[in-house]
């Protein structure tokens, strides 16, 4: 991994990170989010109060500024007596990266063009980075997992995955979470974000994207989390399956997890592991199809054709059928999900009701995942 140094304006993140975590917040008043802005050292008026989620954020990426998002219409049901959700801080990597594009007229100045994005490699080690460094300054999180599609209060996450770590705290949380050029860190309060995740268990189809784990400790005293949603057709299903293998090697290299979560399907009258998802640095996949439904037809190869996934399973004939999906960035995650739903379907899975993770799987101590994002039961 690349010796990387992450900064917000020159300060270091775990020195940072302590700052905010005994700042005093007032409630997220207007005074009180004053009053964190200035003991900060900071002048108000240097502040991006977030017009748009997208507008503040590439402002504040540009300038390595802070921002805050303000409560708006829709989040007044989320909240009491605050008048801000978020302060945010954007993370900057002193490791040298590649030179930005030149400007097409040599008279233009060269800090209005704005540096390229980082790729999800890059990403994904950048977030690992703070995570270290913040786990080493502040202890475990309390909470990780991922967004998936959708952040807090419904704003729009990065492609290259949306992964977050938590210190919770009774009145106020520090999260590291993933921004589109960088990871961010974020003072909320508590009670806010929670009610908007929890507002979202009604049970609708998507209702709920990405995956939440938690630990047990008096830090996630009273937390209360969700309902799942039920996948109620093939076509969401592979929509949900989709958006989960697009993402996961990018996001489990940002958390430092690796977890293998098998798959069971009810197929007459038993309910037999079908598949397994190997979900790392790499995505790997397996199935443990019978050779008579032609799993080569639906894309599955063998060890010959994906020697790395011995790594996972040493037996070469067990499971058979592996598929090598490759790391951030690269796994194509329709076409996998439509491999998986056509051969589930082929080895007679009636309904996607009839899919259920392995509770095995959703064990990554110490802490307790549940995949949301995936519409499908534990067993």
């Amino acid at each position: 991994m690349t010796d990387l140094h992450l900064t917000h304006a020159g300060e270091p993140l775990a020195e940072l990170a302590l700052r905010l975590r005994a700042a005093e917040t007032g409630d997220w008043t207007e005074d009180g989010a004053r009053a964190l802005v200035e003991g900060l050292g900071r002048r108000w008026d240097e502040v991006v109060v977030q017009a748009s989620a997208d507008d503040a954020g590439t402002r504040a990426a540009k300038t390595g500024d802070l921002r805050l998002r303000p409560v708006g219409p829709a989040e007044e049901r989320y909240v009491e007596k605050e008048t801000y959700l978020e302060l945010v801080a954007s993370l900057t990597a002193t490791a040298p990266q590649a030179d930005p594009v030149a400007p097409t007229d040599p008279a233009s100045d060269p800090a209005s063009v704005p540096a390229p994005e980082p790729d999800p490699v890059r990403q994904a080690e950048m977030f690992r980075t703070a995570k270290d460094e913040l786990a080493d300054a502040l202890g475990e999180p309390s909470a990780l997992g991922s967004y998936g599609s959708t952040g807090p209060y419904y704003a729009p996450t990065p492609a290259w995955g949306a992964p977050f770590l938590r210190w919770r705290g009774r009145r106020d949380t520090l999260e590291l979470r993933a921004g589109s050029r960088g990871p961010e860190l974020v003072l909320a309060p508590t009670a806010p974000a929670e009610n908007w995740l929890w507002s979202l268990g009604h049970g609708e189809e998507h209702a709920i994207s990405g995956y939440f784990g938690s630990r047990p400790g008096p830090a996630n005293a009273g937390l209360s989390l969700p309902g799942r949603w039920a996948v109620r057709s093939w076509e969401t299903l592979t929509d949900a399956l989709a958006a989960f293998f697009a993402t996961l090697p990018a996001e489990f290299a940002a958390l430092g997890i690796a977890r293998v979560i098998p798959v069971y399907g009810r197929v007459g009258g038993s309910a037999p592991i079908l598949f397994d998802i190997d979900a790392d640095r790499r995505l790997m996949l397996a199935s443990y199809a019978e050779r008579d439904i032609d799993p080569a037809s639906f894309g599955w190869g063998t060890v010959a054709e994906h020697p790395m996934s011995r790594d996972t399973w040493q037996d070469d004939h067990d499971p058979r059928w592996r598929f090598d999906a490759g790391g951030p960035g690269e796994p194509r995650g329709r076409a996998l999900a439509e491999m998986v739903v056509a051969t589930a379907r082929a080895e007679g899975v009636a309904s996607p009701h009839d899919l259920l993770i392995g509770g095995e799987g959703e064990d990554i101590r110490p802490y307790a995942v549940r995949f949301y994002g995936l519409g499908l039961a534990t067993v």
